[in-house]
């Protein structure tokens, strides 16, 4: 879902000069269970304490309310009816998790990666230095990394951990310098392959009043698959299980036996509802994906798993490889849930009371006070980005939308459209057609203003937070045969678990059968450019981003691509496309849909 760092933030730089907080889910606690006697409510010092982990994942960088569909959660009534709540936003999340806090003597805050990366013009315009400081003042305790973190490379990635001003940009505010993260970035499972040394820390142990409790923070393994490769030259990224079950026993023999794992790989539960109850029928069977299978093997010496990467909402209970219950949660993404765990922490054993662990995912809702020093660091960074943001691009008719769990996505229709004209010159490549990869289109073109642009322009802070990646254009020969591999790559292989439908540009058109399983689901006899077949033994010219040929997002037969072409960039092509082919008098309709066609 990553792509390559912002190219051009110094020549974009230059132009500078209803429902209330409550618990979501039924509590993640084994049906029967007994908390402990002599339970230390509050945080007494009786001979257990209850300590609240709040938790949240996916970030990205939304610090304003995230807009359009990207900025709701689903609820589900209790007459099975469902609504939507708006939700997000730093000054909302901030009341909220200080609200929590007040009446617990024992919290903790975490993360499970990608706070930054693929963030809105606010923050990805100053390299995310916006998100760290606003983490900062959110009182984050620790975080894993997640795949995001390595957009720009493991030295801005260092730069975020320890400070100081960009190698290029420089400083942004006369007299200050970039501080860095106050609290610390785990990469349990990074590591350098000239020594074989984690990246980052490993683990973090958060400790007050004699109670302390392990930290162990890991991205997905598939990392390298999903971000560009010079980011991560001379990175391994070792298997999640393995990495964390490691870590468990160097914590054990440190004295610290009750741990929880940070881990930026999630799952996917059967509802879209944030209060969906994924434990039914039984613990854990409400919930599908790579984090039911790393759950079921993590040691039982860890206690709890915070998890990410999915953007979803869940908090089940997974067995553990004992059979024993353990809490799984995720916050789903951009700041519009956090999770609020009790773990009870027994003084004598000093370890978690699993079966005393409750869990609840809560919304972020927006009918709350703003907190004050958020809006003003939002306001401050706004006046830097004001110049270049507000600018306007172009003119929608209506929301121009970005479903996650649709194959064909208006957007992407409207994405790939762009990227084919603006490389089908012979001068720029000569494309055929173009393919966009779903994870690189971050949010929606809504019609509705967010400022005081009016309803149905488009700014250009709008259009970098679709496309924040700042990806060059390569235009590349593909075989037939390899475009069809492509297509059945979506759906197989690395991607057959959760299949990554790339949008496409007119006129490429192909049948995805759902009823049948991996690569089998592309119907070849289904593929056509321009109402024509494709030949398999015919070359074709495909515009894509540098992400994808480099093998981006698990499709390794684009790196056999030859004869490129590199060219401007997609934000530069989608902002030409707007302007070309909109204005205030005759808005841009949302693409039609229909070059997917899907059986079910």
């Amino acid at each position: 879902m990553s792509a390559t760092p912002h190219k051009n933030r110094r020549r974009i730089l230059a132009a500078v000069a209803g429902l209330t907080t409550v618990g979501a889910l039924v509590a993640a606690m084994p049906a029967g269970a007994q908390e402990p006697a002599a339970h230390g409510h509050g945080g007494g010092y009786g001979r257990t304490v209850d300590v609240q982990l709040l938790s949240f994942n996916d970030l990205h960088g939304n610090l304003e309310p995230p807009a359009g569909s990207a900025g709701r959660v689903t609820h589900t009534n209790e007459d099975g009816t469902t609504k939507t709540i708006d939700a997000g936003g730093v000054e909302y999340l901030a009341t909220h998790l200080r609200e929590a806090r007040k009446d617990s003597r024992y919290s903790v805050t975490a993360a499970a990666g990608d706070m930054i990366g693929a963030s809105p013009l606010l923050s990805g315009l100053f390299h995310d230095e916006p998100t760290i400081e606003t983490l900062n003042k959110l009182k984050l305790d620790v975080t894993s990394v997640g795949n995001h973190e390595f957009d720009e490379g493991a030295k801005e990635l260092a730069r975020m951990q320890k400070g100081g001003c960009h190698p290029t940009d420089g400083c942004y505010e006369e007299g200050k310098e970039f501080k860095g993260a106050d609290f610390p970035y785990l990469a349990a499972n990074v590591t350098e392959e000239k020594t074989g040394k984690p990246l980052l820390d490993p683990y973090f142990v958060w400790k007050k009043n004699g109670v302390k409790i392990g930290f162990i923070g890991v991205t997905l393994e598939g990392t390298p698959n999903i971000v560009s490769a010079e980011g991560i030259k001379g990175l391994k990224f070792g298997d999640e299980v393995e990495t964390i079950n490691k870590y468990a026993k160097i914590l054990e023999r440190k004295g610290v036996k009750s741990i929880v794992a940070l881990i930026h790989e999630g799952g996917a539960p059967a509802s879209p509802s944030y209060n969906y109850n994924c434990d039914s029928p039984g613990p854990g069977d409400g919930v599908s994906g790579p984090i039911a299978d790393i759950a079921k093997k993590i040691s039982p010496q860890v206690d709890a798993l915070v998890t990410g990467h999915t953007h979803q909402a869940y908090a089940c209970t997974i067995p553990d490889p004992s059979g024993k219950p353990r809490t799984v949660t995720s916050a789903a993404s951009f700041g519009k849930l956090y999770t609020d765990t009790t773990l009870t922490y027994d003084r004598r054993t000093n370890d978690i009371v699993r079966t005393a662990v409750a869990s609840a995912n809560h919304v972020v809702t927006r009918d709350v006070p703003k907190a004050d020093d958020m809006t003003k660091l939002i306001a401050r960074w706004n006046t830097l980005a004001a110049p270049v943001a507000s600018r306007p691009v172009g003119y929608i008719s209506a929301d121009i939308d970005n479903p996650f769990d649709a194959p064909e996505k208006p957007l992407g229709n409207l994405i790939a459209d762009a990227q084919l004209e603006g490389t089908a010159a012979a001068d720029k490549g000569g494309a055929q057609l173009a393919i966009m990869n779903p994870g690189g289109i971050r949010a929606a073109l809504v019609h509705k203003a967010t400022g005081s642009e009016g309803d149905g322009v488009v700014t250009y802070g709008e259009a970098f937070t679709v496309q924040p990646f700042t990806n060059m254009m390569n235009v590349v020969d593909l075989t037939g045969a390899q475009l069809i591999t492509t297509l059945k790559q979506q759906v197989s292989g690395a991607n057959q678990a959760t299949p990554k439908i790339l949008q496409v540009s007119k006129g490429f058109t192909y049948t995805l059968d759902l009823t049948k399983t991996g690569a089998d689901r592309i119907v070849e006899s289904s593929v056509q450019l321009n109402g024509e077949a494709i030949d398999p033994a015919k070359t074709y010219r495909v515009a894509m981003n540098e992400f994808l040929a480099g093998g981006g997002d698990g499709f390794a037969v684009l790196k056999e691509h030859t004869n490129k072409l590199v060219g401007a960039s997609d934000l530069d092509l989608l902002n030409a496309y707007m302007a070309a082919h909109s204005s205030a008098s005759a808005p841009l309709a949302p693409p039609a849909t229909g070059r997917i066609t899907v059986v079910k």
